[in-house]
């Protein structure tokens, strides 16, 4: 399939999917959703591909927003069908079986931190600037936000950043827990790849488990120290499981 406003490059695994809505600060549209959430779908398909990375086209943004434009004349009905839109590929990138890193090189506001907050890490360059303005339009993030952030930094902050609309920069979302780490641009990619590629390392099945333990201490219908445990046990059946203990005995690299 042929995406409007998607590139998408394969290197050692590692696939790099790039916003290319550049005119428009790669501000995700209804197209833009849709487009993300089919190019996922294949690529967890794709067995020689472990791991993602999600950034912007250009140097200036990441993603700058949601398309303000498509916003106009939508009803109460219709703005909260937009929403579920959005939540569906948000929870997609949440829930993704494979690591993805958010690189952000730019602008990353409103839906563009959003975008952000889904992935299960996050690198922004030194340059970047990250911000929920919505109150600014008279309206709410609506993909994720007001919970995503929360979870991360805290009801304090959480609500300083969303109530004041104010953009922070890298070092401020690094000292939050917004982000993991703050590089230099040119550095960015690079970075996040060399994340990857030590995930590479280890057990597929047992980084897919993780993700799920991980997230369920946020889901709010299972106790998450239950699902770790089985989960746990789970991993005894896998051949992951017999061949990394083994390679460990026998003082080995694993063949995974």
């Amino acid at each position: 399939m042929d995406f409007n406003n998607l590139q998408l490059q394969i290197e050692d695994h590692t696939a790099f999917i790039r916003i290319d809505r550049q005119r428009q600060m790669n501000a995700l549209n209804f197209e833009t959703i849709a487009e993300l959430k089919i190019m996922l779908n294949q690529l967890a398909q794709e067995q020689q591909t472990y791991g993602l990375i999600l950034t912007g086209a250009g140097e200036k943004a990441f993603v700058a927003g949601a398309d303000i434009k498509e916003f106009l004349g939508k009803s109460k009905k219709e703005a909260t069908q937009l929403s579920q839109h959005g939540h569906e590929l948000m929870n997609q990138l949440a829930n993704y079986p494979k690591p993805v890193i958010a690189a952000i090189n730019g602008f990353a506001l409103g839906g563009g931190l959003e975008l952000a907050l889904a992935c299960h890490m996050r690198l922004a360059s030194s340059t970047a600037k990250m911000g929920l303005p919505e109150v600014s339009l008279g309206l709410i993030p609506g993909y994720g936000g007001t919970q995503r952030l929360r979870d991360l930094i805290g009801k304090g902050l959480a609500m300083e950043m969303i109530l004041t609309g104010e953009m922070i920069d890298a070092q401020q979302a690094l000292q939050y827990g917004l982000i993991n780490r703050v590089v230099e641009p040119a550095e960015l990619l690079n970075t996040a790849q060399n994340i990857l590629e030590k995930s590479y390392l280890r057990s597929r099945s047992a980084i897919k488990s993780a993700i799920e333990a991980i997230n369920a201490a946020e889901d709010k219908d299972q106790d998450g120290f239950v699902f770790e445990k089985n989960a746990f046990g789970a991993c005894f059946d896998t051949d992951d499981f017999k061949e990394g203990v083994q390679a460990f005995l026998e003082k080995r690299t694993p063949d995974f």
